[in-house]
């Protein structure tokens, strides 16, 4: 499906070039002179190359339409992740290379999205926060109040992140998957 490039979204697949991307970041540019142009970071879902891309705001793209399907993390083996159908009880090995970034955060029976182009994984989702355990944080330092900035600290997952000063050890925090920001203490 055709569609302008200025439409062009990160989760996207698209066809460039005889070859399939994923869209990793857009961001439209407007320079002082000249028109406005959108420059995109893709991946080649075939290799794992990635690209810089630069489209006039009119040019149209080809779009490729995803189907999301809903499986269960099961475990990691090697470089697959081991993916079970909820409904069938199927087990499926995608690439843990999907995942990106976010890889740190998959925890044992987490639903995770797959985003299918004919059948074939193109990108993984993960919830969008998760619970997780403070392994180390800094003391609190005397006279620092809630409200001026933030310390370090290491999740259990071995994820640094920055937590207010009244966060310790032990205590488990709400986690964005993002970017593994903090997002606030967790309930129960």
């Amino acid at each position: 499906m055709k569609q302008q490039a200025n439409l062009i979204r990160a989760g996207q697949v698209i066809e460039h070039e005889g070859r399939r991307w994923t869209v990793l970041k857009q961001q439209i540019i407007t320079p002082g002179k000249g028109g406005a142009f959108i420059q995109v970071e893709m991946r080649d879902l075939k290799s794992g190359n990635k690209t810089n891309e630069r489209w006039r705001t009119a040019d149209t793209v080809e779009r490729l339409t995803t189907e999301e399907k809903e499986y269960t993390y099961s475990y990691t083996d090697g470089t697959n992740l081991v993916l079970m159908d909820p409904e069938t009880f199927e087990e499926a090995h995608i690439p843990t290379e999907l995942l990106g970034d976010a890889a740190p955060f998959l925890q044992d029976q987490m639903t995770i999205t797959v985003d299918l182009v004919e059948g074939e994984p193109v990108a993984l989702h993960i919830p969008a926060t998760v619970v997780l355990e403070i392994a180390e944080a800094d003391p609190v330092v005397k006279g620092q109040t809630a409200s001026s900035s933030y310390k370090p600290a290491v999740l259990s997952n071995g994820v640094k992140t920055l937590v207010p000063p009244f966060i310790e050890a032990g205590e488990r925090i709400v986690v964005r998957t993002e970017d593994g920001s903090y997002v606030e203490r967790a309930k129960g």
